[in-house]
């Protein structure tokens, strides 16, 4: 049987998770791992709040589980990582978050990477994260486009906002990189690189790119991690 990973969206909007299965369309190949998109039925429509991630970790535990055997590697398509160290613990499949990929990729990009949010109120969590992760002082800020997970789907506003956004980080915080802040932004991405002329992370596709890898070098994960 052809080695296959599941990316799952934990939150319950079908129109992300089919943003999100679009975008990793480039990292389905011949001879790769098949990559298959889930949505988590159990989850809020965006995950906007710390409650939100906390919330979405017990179903998130429970997929996986139920879907261990059947999957060589687990990638949770949200920008907060939620439950990222519990399924590692559940698992010793590679278990893979979009935000740690997205900003790993970025550092090897550039030497200061921005974050485009979707939400203000977002921020201070993700911030949190990017301390834990010990690489806060690469970087250059994090600036929202103060619109809900739902909006999305306004793609000229969407866009609009990402492009006034990634200037900013470029030009008044000196970021030479940027990371896309949330999952199934994907379709924004290279019009963005464009516009902003520096390189754009959209970080679930860096996530899979990484668990392509894992699968092919079979490389489980560590136990505590």
């Amino acid at each position: 049987m052809a080695e296959r990973i599941l990316v799952i969206n934990p939150n319950s909007t079908e129109a992300v998770t089919r943003g999100i299965d679009q975008a990793l369309e480039p990292l389905r190949m011949p001879g790769g791992p098949a990559i298959e998109c889930v949505t988590l039925e159990e989850g809020p429509p965006g995950i906007e709040t710390q409650q939100h991630v906390d919330g979405v970790v017990a179903p998130l535990l429970k997929l996986v589980r139920e879907k261990e055997s059947q999957y060589a590697a687990f990638v949770i398509a949200c920008y907060s990582d939620p439950g990222l160290h519990s399924l590692r613990e559940a698992t010793r499949k590679p278990v893979l978050g979009i935000s740690e990929c997205g900003i790993l990729t970025a550092l090897t990009l550039g030497q200061k990477f921005g974050v485009i949010a979707i939400l203000r109120q977002s921020i201070a969590r993700h911030l949190r994260y990017v301390a834990a992760l010990g690489v806060r002082e690469r970087l250059a800020a994090e600036l929202p486009v103060d619109i809900s997970v739902v909006e999305l789907s306004n793609e000229q506003k969407t866009f609009g906002r990402m492009v006034e956004v990634g200037k900013a980080l470029r030009h008044q915080h000196g970021a030479d990189v940027v990371v896309m802040g949330c999952a199934g932004m994907a379709r924004y991405r290279k019009p963005l690189q464009d516009e902003i002329g520096i390189p754009v992370v959209e970080p679930t596709q860096a996530a899979v790119s990484m668990a392509i890898g894992r699968v092919r070098l079979n490389w489980n994960s560590g136990s505590g991690q």
